[in-house]
């Protein structure tokens, strides 16, 4: 008997298959070919004598049939044979020529024919040829009648060589020479840094790792923001260890086929082992880590588990070098992930977001690559750029130092700190547009208004504090106050400022929060009256409601008893929280309407300049701010003041 499992295990071989698939094919079309109509072995004479026609009519006698084949077509062909004779003669006219032969010569003379039928055309392949056209012309025209048969074989072959689109996994090998770049690309994050350095000497020293009975593969897991640098550290590991990468997308492995995904997993592993030592990078890979058993489709998980089989660690010398890196913008504190699969990976870094002196260095870095004279050094202040940029990764950093490149050739200006300013604002909240808001003059005061409230409950604690307008202005986030309409946010306004690198937020700082974004629905309440508030507010009201859901609900800021209501199903704690929520907001609102009538007279005052100019600049609204700083002084100093405590209490008692 047949030994099976070694012809299955032969049949494992690309070769072997290629082989049994190019002998199937072989066999298949020599069976066709084969099956087909028998032909006339009769020898052809070709002609195209149209006298030969006409000389009929005195050989009428020695005729035995006369064929006329395709008389419709361009070249009708007269098939004749003479009794005793073996030769099939063949004349072929002009379609021209024809109906005046027939007439003339087969009619008048009462010459017997008819006409050719399929299946004798079939069996006489050799009459409808033209001289010398021989094999070729057998071969063609088998071709075009086994057209399908052969399309259906070259697909098979095809997939069996390279698999059927969407099966496969589209991946990329990467010699060490061809990889760009080095560490010291990696601007700061000192501490990535010392983790890749770790990792290399792990990868390096195995033996040594071996001795404290370290002998698993070391599975690394990048987690972060995107944009952090976490695809190009990975090259730069790479060529420090001088061995190739194998790049492949996570999202490569969703074929939307049964075991399509594990499929792609098995022949990338197999790519890898064979080169030794490899690194297998497989990005965007956070799909693989979601926990499973949760779907009644078993099969969704068999990519997962093929995952984990080849995480695992293998027991054979065969993928000892093989090193898989996965990324991720995701990781176990901010979603849930399957345990095992987190378990297999020994190494884990997560990449942050740069820290300022990060992002100045960034900044400098991608400004000292352009041509000398494109960058105005001495008219660039850096740090102040590298503050209003909080909260962007060094990708993004890239892009606004791009932007301003752009802006600087459109305008043929040199580089510097208002043209990276702008180039900012431009990247992070799109195009302005005037021409909206142009024509609707109450529609841009109450704009006005609304974005001036903003801006006052912002600084309104440190002017509360007696801090004087200097040291407020060096306090404040504030970067321009515009009235121009943004299409990308669908504002028809804003307050632009920059951010702080608190990760770390205390109650009195999310109250001023707070405050700060009811600062606009109470500016527009105190100059149009309760019921003139517009639905502006909006994405203000929402930011609160979360904010304050937060601190209430999950947080326990103003409880005692610190736990988290969002996990107590039911509707007691429900109703707790929406009454804490509701009285928070009713005492921070209080608090800012009362507030914000200190500064009613200035806002009157600055509106109109706002107005006028459509954007104020942090440096304009301070100036503005001196300019009426007796008003100022005297909103603060009215008795109709109430503290935050006061309004609380007022509250409480409504």
């Amino acid at each position: 008997m047949p030994n099976f499992a070694r012809l299955q295990i032969a049949f494992k071989n690309v070769y072997v298959r290629i082989l049994a698939a190019v002998l199937l094919g072989v066999v298949t079309g020599w069976a066709i070919y084969k099956a087909d109509i028998p032909q006339d072995p009769s020898p052809v004479v070709y002609s195209q004598n149209i006298s030969e026609i006409t000389q009929l009519a005195s050989q009428k006698d020695r005729l035995d049939y006369l064929i006329v084949a395709k008389p419709l077509s361009d070249s009708p062909r007269y098939i004749y044979k003479f009794k005793g004779t073996p030769e099939l003669h063949v004349v072929k006219v002009p379609s021209t020529s024809h109906l005046s032969l027939e007439r003339e010569v087969l009619l008048k003379n009462a010459i017997p024919y008819s006409i050719a039928k399929d299946d004798y055309l079939a069996s006489h392949k050799a009459v409808m040829q033209d001289e010398g056209e021989g094999v070729g012309a057998d071969i063609l025209d088998f071709m075009k009648r086994h057209a399908l048969d052969l399309t259906v074989l070259v697909v098979i072959l095809y997939a069996m060589k390279f698999g059927i689109p969407g099966m496969g996994m589209s991946s990329q090998l990467i010699t060490p020479d061809k990889l760009k770049g080095s560490l010291d690309d990696l601007i700061g994050m000192e501490d990535i840094k010392q983790e890749v350095l770790h990792l290399e000497d792990m990868i390096r020293n195995r033996e040594l790792y071996k001795e404290h009975n370290i002998d698993k593969p070391f599975n690394v897991m990048l987690t972060g923001p995107a944009g952090t640098g976490k695809t190009k550290l990975v090259g730069y590991l790479a060529k420090r260890l001088d061995i190739p990468l194998i790049q492949a997308s996570g999202s490569a492995l969703e074929s939307g086929y049964v075991g399509g995904g594990s499929k792609a997993l098995n022949a990338l592993y197999r790519k890898a082992s064979s080169k030794g030592r490899c690194i297998i990078f497989l990005d965007e890979a956070q799909s693989l880590f979601m926990p499973r058993g949760r779907s009644e489709k078993k099969w969704e998980d068999d990519t997962a588990n093929t995952l984990l089989g080849l995480l695992d660690g293998v027991k054979s010398d065969k993928g000892q070098g093989v090193i898989w890196v996965v990324a991720s913008n995701f990781d176990d504190a901010s979603t849930e992930m399957d345990e095992a699969m987190l378990r297999r990976f020994s190494v884990k870094i997560n990449f942050r977001l740069p820290n300022k002196g990060e992002r100045k260095e960034l900044l400098r870095s991608f400004l000292a690559r352009k041509k000398e004279g494109l960058v105005d050094w001495n008219d660039l202040d850096l740090d102040q750029v590298a503050e209003m940029t909080q909260n962007l990764s060094p990708a993004l950093l890239e892009t606004v130092v791009e932007r301003a490149s752009m802006i600087s050739i459109q305008e043929k200006a040199i580089i510097n700190t208002d043209l990276l300013f702008r180039a900012y604002e431009r990247a992070t909240i799109g195009l302005t547009d005037r021409a909206t808001t142009a024509e609707k003059h109450k529609q841009r005061e109450r704009i006005a208004v609304h974005e001036l409230g903003h801006f006052f409950m912002q600084i309104d604690p440190h002017l509360r504090a007696g801090m004087s307008l200097a040291e407020v202005k060096e306090k404040s986030h504030l970067l321009k106050i515009s009235t121009e309409a943004v299409s990308k946010i669908g504002a028809l306004g804003y307050v632009l400022q920059s951010g702080d690198d608190m990760s770390l937020r205390t109650l009195e700082e999310m109250e001023r929060d707070v405050i700060g974004l009811y600062g606009g629905v109470a500016a527009e309440e105190l100059f149009y009256g309760a019921r003139g508030i517009s639905v502006g507010s909006q994405n203000d009201i929402e930011k609160i409601t979360k904010m304050l859901n937060l601190m209430v609900g999950r947080l326990s800021m103003y409880s005692r008893a610190k736990i988290d209501y969002s996990q107590l199903q039911n509707d007691a704690s429900g109703e707790h929280t929406l009454r804490q929520v509701e009285e928070k907001s009713d005492e921070l609102y209080n608090y800012t309407l009362n507030s914000i009538r200190d500064y009613k007279d200035v806002i009157l005052s600055i509106k109109e300049t706002l107005l006028d100019q459509y954007v104020l600049s942090k440096d304009a609204v301070f100036e503005l701010l001196e300019a009426h700083q007796d008003a100022l002084m005297a909103g603060l100093n009215a008795p109709r003041h109430a503290s935050l405590k006061l309004c609380a209490e007022e509250a409480a008692v409504a």
